[in-house]
């Protein structure tokens, strides 16, 4: 992966810190972008599809662990690798990080050679993330991203794009619980307005298609994805 190719947003509230580790990063070659907080950077996390995110824990208006929540239920940040900036001795943050979805976490104050070398092992997680992520495994079913293509068992079927993107999004974290208001934003987002029927009817197709026994209604939230 091409530095100049790679793009790094790096979040903090200090202007101290984005100035120093966001010259240092540039420096190296990589594409900086910066924000200032949590919801500041769910934005521009959709907008620029970042290859690493560098989080701070503590910011004002949203945190970054509740930012690291929201931008983990955006399928198409799903490789992204996000670690945490946390200070000395906060291993209440850490915990917190990696049960968010954090990836990593960083240390500060660090120093630059040691930041530089820490950003290059997590990118080289993203590029192993990214060869894997055309194709996802889920016991006997198969999702092929590229190809809008699904595999179950040894039978293999193209399903209509909705259908294949609801799939994807429930598969892509089984046995957790999608909100109805989660599932129309990143499967149907802004294109039509919709309502929870939608949900419903696309819900029961992929039923009678890949399985009843997959798929469990919570009643009054939404759907999850049964091993």
């Amino acid at each position: 992966m091409k530095k100049k190719n790679t793009t790094i947003l790096l979040v903090d509230d200090e202007p101290d810190i984005l100035e120093i580790i966001g010259y240092n990063l540039s420096t190296e070659g990589y594409q900086v972008i910066t924000a200032e907080n949590g919801v500041e950077a769910v934005k521009k996390a959709k907008k620029v599809r970042p290859h690493l995110i560098i989080l701070d824990v503590m910011m004002p208006e949203m945190d970054g662990i509740e930012a690291c929540e929201k931008i983990r239920a955006i399928p198409e940040l799903s490789e992204t690798v996000i670690t945490f900036l946390t200070a000395r001795g906060e291993d209440y943050s850490q915990v917190a990080g990696f049960e968010a979805g954090a990836d990593d976490y960083i240390t500060k104050p660090i120093k630059p050679k040691l930041l530089l070398s820490k950003v290059k092992a997590l990118l080289r997680r993203f590029k192993e993330k990214d060869e894997a992520s055309e194709k996802m495994k889920i016991g006997n079913l198969v999702i092929n991203r590229e190809e809008y293509k699904i595999k179950l068992g040894n039978e293999e079927m193209v399903l209509p794009r909705k259908e294949f993107e609801l799939l994807a999004l429930l598969a892509s974290k089984p046995g957790k619980v999608f909100k109805r208001e989660e599932i129309l934003d990143n499967v149907w987002g802004n294109e039509v307005i919709v309502g929870g029927r939608t949900i419903d009817v696309h819900i029961r197709k992929l039923r009678e298609k890949i399985g009843d026994e997959k798929f469990k209604t919570v009643k009054g939230v939404g759907y999850k994805f049964v091993l």
